[in-house]
């Protein structure tokens, strides 16, 4: 699979989701606008923190016409255990297999305590209601972060 690319169509994909199930990126497009956050791991300080800041803006997004939906590496049971226990309002998508996150381009070479490891980059990911990829945010910093999104979206 080749990368996404702002202003080209994002090609479908299929994820296991939290709630159960499957979620088919096709099955979404149309109707809302996708805010798609790739983080590192579940029930870590920054990725808790950004999950909780997309819940705290959460109301703002819907307004805005977007549905949020978070992914990481994380394997379904964890995904349960940490939307339960921060009460996000949005799924999170479980992509065990980095497919998602290679078609993206998340997957990076990091410096953990001296050494490489390799792991996803925390990046945001806005598509339009016809599947177009319209903003990319990469190396993010989750202060303000959430409205920057909602920025974008007012331009959509």
């Amino acid at each position: 699979m080749s990368q996404v690319e702002v202003g080209k169509p994002v090609p479908d994909f299929t994820l296991p989701a939290t709630g159960g199930g499957e979620l088919r990126l096709s099955d979404l497009l149309g109707s809302q606008h996708l805010v798609l956050y790739f983080y590192p791991r579940d029930d870590t300080p920054g990725c808790t923190t950004e999950g909780r800041d997309f819940t705290e803006h959460y109301a703002r997004l819907t307004e805005a016409g977007a549905t949020v939906l978070g992914i990481s590496r994380d394997g379904i049971r964890s995904h349960e255990r940490f939307k339960d226990k921060y009460g996000f309002p949005f799924q999170l998508l479980s992509d065990e297999q980095e497919t998602v996150c290679e078609l993206f381009g998340v997957m990076k070479q990091k410096n953990m305590y001296g050494k490489p490891v390799r792991g996803v980059e925390r990046s945001t990911f806005l598509v339009d209601r016809d599947g177009i990829l319209r903003h990319e945010w990469r190396k993010v910093k989750v202060p303000g972060h959430v409205e920057q999104v909602l920025a974008a979206l007012k331009t959509l």
